[in-house]
């Protein structure tokens, strides 16, 4: 067992324990190098093949790809004692899991408003080619300052890697299963969209769609079925809900089409219409929930609120810093933007655009440009590409986006180092 004061990989110094879980033990540990706090997490190797360890590093690896202001981000992938560890960003903060089982079902703002963060993430995630595999409220980390982040990539995939599987293990916490996972196939991104789903139902209602039970056999039957109660308390949530929820992996959005679906919830703007509905019928039953949710598996131990009040509630997105009349620039070129900081904090904010299509025809690109304040750097720029000089800011769609229906929306984001500016004058034109 590792103990406090040791040192990984001849500079990760542990300082203390802050989680474990079945994969193993979380340290709070400070970077002696760098000179910063990190947090390592040591897998448990027990019980594995050195294959399935391979496999662990690899994985890691992959995720390490991932740059993401919503996803913890693994910095190094180390071996200390012949046992696999991730190095990864230090968030003080608490799972999703403990704040549920501390005040019980969240408001539809506060669900929607985490749940378009995380849905950010995973689409960036997706456009990569990594399928996280187990998105659940253990896995959603909640900071003070109204971030959310998803962690545990450590256990994601890239599609087409070469990586071992067994078919006796399911990856993945069984409450938050999809379906066709529970039933043994291979978990995809559209397998990543239904547990997003089950996720913020769980804060939404309290408890997950299947309910906890001391059987896990008779867990997953319910969620091959996918018998679940409809939401009760979500108002429009309550349809974004079921649409990530549906049986059929096919008729389920996107991960970017979830994030655009959480976002018209949390702003308060009209959901953007659906596909329409197969006669597939899903089947509804009577859940039978203990209002309790399973202990917090692994997360930082300090207390949080993210974004609006801490008592009965935690914060969302920080909307008493969001700009409450954000910038709408409308050109004659079939597109506008709307530019909103949606965080700030000392020497830096976080910032969404949103592109509509104002044209009767549908888009095949986009490009939104403004001038730049001097003094600013963007970096982390998800959901497009950027390009900047002393005179312009200009960012283009990227692949997955760039086609937006008539009277459709995408959004792009970005973190950016310098103080708070006034909104720039965004215009946007199609291409």
């Amino acid at each position: 067992m590792p103990e406090q004061g040791e040192v990984i990989a001849g500079r990760y110094r542990l300082m203390s324990s802050i989680g474990h879980g079945s994969m193993g033990v979380v340290w709070q540990a400070r970077d002696e190098r760098l000179d910063r706090v990190v947090a390592v997490k040591l897998l448990n190797t027990d019980r594995r093949s050195p294959e399935a360890v391979a496999q662990m590093l690899r994985e890691g690896r992959v995720a390490g790809r991932l740059r993401h202001p919503h996803a913890i981000s693994v910095h190094e992938v180390v071996e200390h004692d012949g046992k696999p560890c991730l190095v990864l960003e230090y968030l003080p903060s608490r799972s999703l899991a403990a704040l549920i089982a501390d005040r019980g079902a969240l408001p539809p703002g506060v669900v929607a408003a985490v749940g378009r963060q995380i849905a950010a993430a995973l689409a960036a995630a997706h456009a990569e080619g990594i399928v996280h595999r187990d998105v659940s409220t253990f896995n959603v980390l909640l900071a003070e300052d109204g971030i959310a982040k998803i962690t545990d990539f450590g256990v994601a995939r890239a599609v087409g890697e070469g990586t071992v599987n067994d078919a006796r293990l399911i990856v993945g916490t069984p409450a938050f299963l999809a379906p066709e996972v529970a039933a043994g196939e291979e978990a995809t991104s559209a397998s990543d969209v239904f547990s997003l789903g089950a996720t913020l139902y769980a804060a939404l209602e309290g408890a997950p769609p299947f309910g906890v039970d001391e059987n896990p056999y008779a867990l997953l039957q319910r969620v091959v079925r996918a018998e679940f109660e409809p939401p009760r308390s979500g108002g429009p949530l309550n349809e974004v809900l079921l649409r990530l929820l549906r049986r059929d992996a096919a008729e389920r959005p996107t991960m970017a089409e979830a994030h655009k679906l959480l976002a018209a919830v949390a702003e308060g703007l009209p959901l953007p219409a659906g596909p329409p509905k197969s006669g597939t019928r899903q089947l509804l039953a009577r859940r039978h929930v203990p209002r309790k949710v399973i202990a917090m598996v692994a997360g930082a131990a300090v207390l949080v609120a993210a974004g609006v009040v801490i008592g009965t509630v935690v914060r969302g997105e920080r909307p008493g810093n969001a700009q409450t009349n954000p910038t709408t620039t409308t050109t004659a070129n079939a597109c506008d933007a709307r530019y909103e900081v949606t965080n700030s904090w000392p020497g830096g904010y976080q910032a969404e655009v949103t592109v509509r299509n104002t044209s009767p025809n549908g888009l095949t690109g986009w490009t939104v440009t403004w001038q730049p304040t001097a003094g600013h750097t963007i970096g982390n720029l998800w959901n497009g590409t950027l390009a900047q000089n002393a005179t312009a800011v200009t960012v283009t769609n990227a692949g997955y986006n760039a086609v937006v229906p008539a009277g459709g929306t995408t959004t792009f984001g970005f973190v950016a180092a310098g103080p708070e500016p006034a909104r720039p004058a965004v215009s946007c034109s199609a291409a």
